[in-house]
């Protein structure tokens, strides 16, 4: 008779989720960072472990769940757990062993919120909700708001990080704080505060505990020190992470799981979110902050990316050519963005929607690269977006006498009211805005 032991033992699940029920009530969950959080699991170094997470929107055809949603209560994201052994000090080195999706969740979506909430274009378009539902198969995604295109999947935690020191926390805080008050009501916001509305912390906490978490846990929307929301797309299954640790324990939370996603996660909710399950390894370098001068997270990309071997590529300068005209001196955000606007311009010429084009460059693995930062007034920055994708030939190559064939692709889900982003600057609406400038 053959016994378990002679099979392998299977691999722990540390936190456990139901994926097809609301975040808030579930355990092992919370939507802030602090360092009074207490863990609710421990490792031991070396273990091999999984950690399941949420998402948050609904396999539906219109967008009134992102058009309502309370980005106070994001993320919610699945932990802490305590790794044995580590201490303020050393270095968490994290090996991404496997990220995937739920079987009974086979699908994840892609946002655009309403301007107020944020966006990288959220005031150029004057965004309002919509989302895109993908369809997940093995490692492809296709989808029913953005036809005529498939590709493969880069998994990866838009969010992996340590706890915070009360120090670093604090520090976060004041500076973040900073921001707000050098641009009051600035629309989206240039920095979030602590929230007490929200907080969700899955766990029996003393009273006294859960309002010091209220009154100063950081918010989880940026990437900071400990690593957090960074959304690196190649951060996937067969990465290393090596993340400073702050508190005994380290205290490692993940969460925000991707499917796939383009460089830069544009429209904010810009990957493929979905629910899924992480599977990981953690050892301590002791000392690790000081011997790696670890200000900042350092992670060894996946040897296991899809494959595309060609790419049309995208310039932009530091010129706002498709808002004022007006000349930017060295600003690699103002070139990312002309980048970006250039190829959503061409896919227009194929039949999408702005909309779908600012969704697929945000969810599908485009890549983009600092081609120079030395060439004064303008910096240089490229986006690619591998052809091999489409199901047509998008290279211009492809174009007939008249053009391309504009083919009709729908749209993505919109709210109920039909309220949609506006199309790209009329010439008007450039005169105005370049009048403004004056």
């Amino acid at each position: 008779m053959t016994t378990e032991s002679e099979y392998g033992q299977p691999h722990k699940t540390l936190i456990s989720i139901d994926p097809l029920k609301p975040a808030k009530g579930q355990k092992g969950l919370q939507n802030r960072w602090h360092p009074d959080i207490p863990a609710v699991a421990t490792a031991q170094q070396g273990e091999i472990f999984k950690v399941e997470c949420i998402g948050q929107v609904k396999n539906t055809d219109n967008a009134d769940d992102l058009n309502s949603v309370d980005l106070s209560s994001v993320h919610n994201l699945s932990g802490p757990v305590r790794v044995e052994g580590a201490q303020p000090g050393d270095a968490l080195k994290v090996e991404l062993l496997n990220v995937e999706y739920f079987p009974q969740c086979p699908w994840g979506y892609t946002g655009i919120f309403n301007k107020e909430d944020g966006g990288l274009f959220a005031k150029e378009f004057d965004t309002k909700a919509s989302k895109a539902i993908w369809d997940l198969e093995g490692v492809y995604a296709s989808s029913r708001h953005v036809p005529g295109v498939r590709f493969a999947g880069i998994p990866h935690p838009g969010i992996l990080g340590t706890a915070p020191s009360q120090e670093l926390l604090d520090e976060w805080n004041r500076r973040e704080q900073a921001l707000i008050d050098a641009q009051p009501g600035a629309s989206p916001a240039v920095a979030l505060p602590p929230e007490p509305k929200g907080v969700y912390i899955g766990q029996d906490l003393d009273e006294a505990v859960l309002e010091k978490i209220k009154k100063e846990g950081a918010r989880t929307i940026p990437g900071r020190e400990h690593g957090g929301n960074c959304d690196i797309k190649n951060l996937s299954r067969g990465s290393t992470v090596w993340l400073p640790v702050f508190v005994e324990g380290a205290n490692l939370t993940v969460g925000d799981l991707h499917f796939s996603q383009g460089d830069s996660e544009m429209s904010f909710c810009g990957a493929i979110e979905m629910s899924g399950v992480v599977t990981m390894r953690c050892t301590v370098v002791k000392g690790g902050v000081e011997k790696l001068n670890l200000k900042q997270p350092i992670f060894l990309p996946s040897p296991v990316d899809p494959f595309y071997s060609q790419h049309l590529t995208f310039q932009g300068i530091s010129v706002d050519a498709h808002g004022d005209g007006s000349q930017h001196s060295m600003c690699a955000t103002t070139a990312f963005k002309q980048a970006a606007l250039n190829t959503m311009s061409y896919l227009t010429n194929l039949g999408y929607t702005l909309e779908q084009a600012y969704i697929l460059l945000s969810a599908a693995p485009t890549e983009s690269h600092v081609a120079a930062l030395v060439d004064v007034p303008n910096a240089c920055v490229t986006l690619s977006l591998p052809p091999q994708i489409f199901d047509r030939n998008i290279l211009p190559e492809g174009m007939g006498p008249n053009g391309f064939e504009k083919r009709d692709y729908g749209n993505v889900a919109l709210r109920s009211d039909g309220q949609r982003s506006i199309e790209f600057f009329s010439e008007e609406e450039v005169k105005k805005r370049a009048s403004k400038k004056q």
